[in-house]
């Protein structure tokens, strides 16, 4: 699962031999840790996302409904867009390319 968020970008998957953790992975520094504090963040140079914990589903779980709580801007129409309301703004081109190969797939997938 990708997660974007206004000053965050992480990855999550299962665990390895751990059902009740998932890996919390992230590209930028401080990513995993803006979005869960506590977590035990290790460095690695060898994998594709080089920021990682090890955290309690449950854990995720929560902060994901903490995250859609935390909503405040709109779906457009006058009002401040996602993109918009982007907190770093070096993020905005890279997350804007995302929108687009999404936009670009929504259109090649039409029946």
């Amino acid at each position: 699962m990708w997660i974007f968020t206004k000053n965050v970008f992480l990855s999550v998957v299962q665990a390895s031999n751990r059902s009740d953790c998932l890996l919390v992975r992230g590209r930028v520094r401080g990513d995993v840790q803006r979005f869960f504090p506590t977590a035990k963040v290790y460095h690695t140079v060898r994998r594709d996302y080089a920021h990682r914990a090890i955290v309690p589903r449950e854990s995720v779980a929560a902060r994901l409904a903490v995250a859609v709580q935390q909503i405040d801007y709109g779906g457009g129409g006058g009002a401040v867009s996602f993109k918009d309301s982007i907190a770093d703004k070096r993020r905005a081109p890279y997350y804007l390319d995302v929108w687009d190969t999404m936009w670009q797939m929504q259109y090649d997938f039409k029946a």
